[in-house]
C-alpha cells in the first residue's frame, strides 16, 4: 500500500491530507512535496485521517516539517487514528508535536 498526498493552499495556508502507509518507501516523496511547499507558509496542518501507518522516517519528515514551522509559524496535527497517536506517545513525539 503506498501514500497519498492532497494538498490544499489557502493563501500562507497549506493542509496536507495524508492517505494510506507513511514509511521508507513513502517518506522522500512527503519531504520532497515539502521542501518545495512549505517556503512562506506560516499555517502548516496535517490532516492523518486518512492514514494507516507510520514509521520512523515518516516520524523524522514530521520532525523536519515541525523544525521549519517553528521558525515561520505554526504546525499543527489533526484527525490521529489510535494507532499513530500510539506510535507519537510511544516515540515522545506527543511532547514535541502540535496534535489536536
Amino acid at each position: 500500500m503506498s501514500m497519498t498526498i492532497d494538498k490544499k493552499l489557502n493563501g500562507d495556508s497549506l493542509v496536507i491530507i495524508l492517505g494510506g502507509r507513511l514509511d521508507t518507501t513513502t517518506a522522500p516523496r512527503l519531504e520532497a512535496q515539502l521542501r518545495s511547499d512549505i517556503s512562506g507558509i506560516t499555517q502548516l496542518e496535517f490532516d492523518l485521517s486518512a492514514l494507516e501507518y507510520i514509521s520512523s522516517a515518516g516520524l523524522r519528515v514530521l520532525l523536519s516539517a515541525q523544525k521549519v514551522m517553528n521558525r515561520q509559524g505554526k504546525m499543527t496535527i489533526r484527525n490521529v487514528n489510535d494507532d499513530i497517536m500510539d506510535v507519537f506517545e510511544i516515540t515522545g513525539f506527543i511532547d514535541i508535536l502540535n496534535i489536536e
